[in-house]
């Protein structure tokens, strides 16, 4: 249970940071708030059409007796909304990210910098970056469908789809979540998707206990928005705690000292 209590105090400092920080916070939302404001509008273009769609799904059900065609169309409308919503609340973090790749590589230097330092990032340009997050983030939605899928089936099953399935799946909500967030920082520091897994899966309980907590609290409307600049501020963090490197708090004035290219707050040697 201890590497769970880190992961919960990681994302606890994240937020610490990003309250501590106003203008980065400030920056870190227009990000998220451009995604949500995309996401309500295509959820509810989903919504008025849904019946249009199902209809247009079915026309084998036109003959059907009633009520079957209605009952039939009725739950393929209910399971088109519910599948969009929950493909929004996986996808929104990889859309955001890849919409705030600047503010976001900005909130995880300073973190870095406050911390104890980090690597120097990579030399490329931003079309690269945003090609590089583009191509990880849909490796990792197509491994999230994947599970999708099979929890679904499983949620057939009497019993255990309405007790452990849901559990489960927040648990991988939770893993591909910190997943994403932490792709800012270790993209910086040149470790690739594969590598990623594979470090996360050898700290689950870590990860698990930041990433399970966030995804609950992204389902309350809005929320995700004001958490999302110390969510990737504690992933950084959490980055930082996986790969072996000094996880000091950053100090409150880290933001200042280093925008105006003084020392950053004392804390252990950099790595």
């Amino acid at each position: 249970m201890g590497d769970v209590w880190v992961g919960v105090r990681l994302l606890g400092e994240g937020q610490r940071w990003a309250g501590r920080n106003g203008r980065e916070w400030r920056f870190g939302m227009v990000p998220a708030l451009i995604t949500l404001v995309g996401y309500v509008a295509a959820l509810v273009a989903l919504v008025v059409w849904v019946g249009d769609l199902a209809d247009w799904a079915t026309p084998f059900a036109d003959h059907w007796a009633s009520p079957w065609g209605g009952l039939l169309r009725g739950l393929l409308a209910v399971t088109l909304v519910g599948g969009g919503l929950v493909l929004a609340v996986i996808s929104f973090t990889a859309v955001t990210l890849l919409v705030g790749q600047p503010f976001y590589e900005t909130i995880a230097a300073h973190v870095d910098t406050a911390a104890g330092g980090a690597p120097e990032p990579p030399d490329r340009p931003l079309w690269r970056e945003l090609w590089i997050s583009a191509a990880d983030s849909v490796r990792v939605l197509l491994r999230v469908a994947a599970f999708g899928v099979v929890l679904f089936a499983l949620g057939f099953v009497p019993f255990v789809g309405q007790t452990v399935v849901p559990a489960v799946g927040f648990c991988v909500s939770g893993f591909f979540l910190t997943l994403e967030l932490a792709a800012v920082a270790m993209q910086r520091r040149e470790v690739p998707l594969r590598e990623r897994l594979r470090l996360m899966r050898g700290r689950l309980p870590l990860v698990l206990g930041f990433g399970t907590p966030l995804v609950l609290a992204f389902l309350v409307p809005f929320v995700a928005v004001f958490l999302m600049p110390g969510a990737v501020a504690g992933a950084t963090l959490l980055a930082r705690e996986i790969l072996g490197e000094p996880t000091a708090d950053a100090g409150p004035d880290s933001t200042a000292d280093t925008a105006a290219g003084g020392p950053a707050p004392a804390g252990p040697p950099g790595a």
